[in-house]
């Protein structure tokens, strides 16, 4: 049973459409607007990469050499995008690790983040 992915050139919003058989007929309808005038697209998918490829590619990245690892906010984009990229793996505490160790740099009074005494 195949989803298809439609763009309604009247509201430019996209739709999915499920067709019950391969032989079936699409005849589309835009579900937020009626119109019948959708343009197929395609489907966004996704590929099967080694945890070697996937490491590599996060190696090769121009981005990376961006990080700080003296500022926090730097490093916690880093483990975000880190996150993104091996998904579930690193579990669900993840990203609100990577999210209080952003905020803890911008809270006064950490270290090295002290105003310069009179």
């Amino acid at each position: 049973m195949p989803i298809y992915e439609y763009r309604c050139t009247q509201c430019r919003r996209r739709s999915s459409i499920l067709l019950l058989s391969y032989k079936e007929r699409a005849d589309p309808v835009c579900p937020h607007c009626g119109s019948r005038e959708l343009t197929r697209i395609m489907s966004r998918f996704a590929t099967v990469r080694s945890d070697d490829a996937r490491l590599e590619a996060l190696a090769e990245d121009p981005g990376l050499g961006d990080v700080d690892e003296k500022d926090p906010r730097s490093v916690a984009r880093w483990m975000k995008k880190m996150g993104r990229e091996f998904g579930e793996e690193l579990g669900d505490e993840f990203e609100s690790v990577a999210d209080e160790a952003a905020a803890a740099s911008e809270e006064p009074g950490e270290a090295g983040d002290e105003a310069p005494r009179d």
